[in-house]
C-alpha cells in the first residue's frame, strides 16, 4: 500500500513512519512466532516488512476496512473515542488506498468504502456517537439491499429476455 516506510530490521507505523511499538500508535502488542504485530484498530498498520508481513498487513487491513460497514461497529468505535484519537484519523485517512480498483476488487463490502469516506468528516464521526445515528444508518443499509436486490432481478430479467429475442431474430 502507499504511504508506508519500510525500514530495514523490523516493522514499521503507517502512521508515525516510526519503527513498531516506538509510538502512542502501538499500545499493545502480540508477539505470533517470533513475529511482533498488533491487534489494536490504531495500530494496524504495524507490521514487519517481509512477504508474511505484508500479506498479513492485507488481511488485517482489508478484514478491518469491511468492518467499516458495519454502523453498530462505527458507534463502538465512537463511543470509546478512537474517532477523537488523532492516529486513528490519520489511519483511517491513510485506509483510503482501499478504493483504488487494484484494492477495492478484494472487498467483499464495498459499501464500507462509503463509510471510510464519511470518516474523513469530522461531523460525521461526532454523530456516530448517537446509537440513533448508526440505528437509521443500519435502516437505510437494508432498505439499499432490499431495493438494489429487486431492482437487479429485474434487470437481469430484461437482459435475459433481450437475448433471447435477439437469439430467436438471428442478430
Amino acid at each position: 500500500p502507499p504511504g508506508v516506510n519500510t525500514l530495514p530490521g523490523g516493522g514499521t507505523c503507517v502512521l508515525a513512519g516510526e519503527p513498531c511499538g516506538s509510538t502512542p500508535c502501538c499500545p499493545s502488542l502480540l508477539h505470533a512466532g517470533g513475529q511482533t504485530v498488533t491487534l489494536t484498530p490504531a495500530g494496524l498498520g504495524c507490521l514487519p516488512p517481509d512477504d508474511a508481513g505484508n500479506r498479513l498487513r492485507f488481511q488485517l487491513e482489508l478484514e478491518f476496512v469491511q468492518c467499516l460497514a458495519n454502523p453498530n461497529y462505527l458507534n463502538f468505535l465512537a463511543q470509546r473515542g478512537y474517532f477523537k484519537d488523532k492516529a486513528f484519523v490519520n489511519y483511517l485517512k491513510y485506509l483510503l488506498y482501499w478504493k483504488e480498483p487494484e484494492y477495492a476488487k478484494y472487498l467483499k463490502y464495498p459499501q464500507c468504502l462509503h463509510m471510510l469516506e464519511l470518516l474523513q468528516y469530522e461531523h460525521f464521526r461526532k454523530e456516530l456517537v448517537n446509537a440513533q445515528c448508526a440505528k437509521f444508518i443500519d435502516e437505510q443499509q437494508i432498505l439499499h439491499w432490499q431495493h438494489y436486490s429487486r431492482k437487479r432481478m429485474r434487470l437481469q430479467q430484461a437482459l435475459a429476455e433481450q437475448q433471447q429475442q435477439n437469439s430467436a431474430t438471428g442478430k
